[in-house]
């Protein structure tokens, strides 16, 4: 079961909404309907996507800008098909191929030279599809500015969408739509 909301920031504070995500083909899809969501076209839109606790989403819209995402755990979010378009936009189709330096960005916490992605394999998986880190992957400052660091945002666990509604002050808005 997914939980999928959407926070706008207006002038009075954070207006939530729940959302249907079954028209949701791409992370340009997703874009779309946060601006959809946007009363002004610079505001900030927050979208949450949860799967029963095994991985959360945040997809951060701020107007026309691109889309910037987080995912909790890219190895859970990758067998779902909401957390498949988030993670592929970060890792690319299949993470062994991806034009990022992932290394660099230090998507899994790993030692400088220890490999990132396993083959499935490597990981006693016999399904032929490409692994991906059973760990946070994405832009981890993504709500910095607004009041989460990187080291709290890695740090949740649980309800976690709530406890970033709290620390964003839209706690009760966003119990409002679940």
């Amino acid at each position: 079961m997914y939980f999928a909301a959407l926070l706008a920031r207006t002038e009075d504070g954070w207006e939530a909404s729940d959302t249907e995500l079954d028209s949701v083909e791409t992370l340009s899809d997703i874009a779309d309907l946060a601006r959809e969501a946007a009363a002004d076209d610079s505001e900030t839109v927050i979208v949450f996507i949860e799967q029963e606790d095994a991985w959360f989403g945040v997809v951060r819209v701020d107007g026309e800008d691109d889309p910037r995402v987080f995912v909790s755990n890219a190895a859970a979010a990758a067998r779902s098909s909401y957390g498949e378009i988030l993670t592929s936009e970060i890792l690319g189709d299949d993470p062994r191929d991806a034009d990022t330096d992932v290394d660099a960005l230090d998507l899994d916490g790993t030692e400088d030279g220890e490999p990132l992605v396993a083959s499935a394999a490597e990981d006693g998986e016999d399904d032929g599809d490409a692994a991906v880190p059973a760990a946070p992957v994405g832009d981890r400052q993504i709500l910095a500015d607004l009041g989460l660091s990187e080291r709290e945002l890695l740090a949740l666990d649980g309800d976690a969408l709530s406890t970033i509604a709290d620390v964003l002050g839209a706690g009760e808005v966003l119990e409002a739509v679940r």
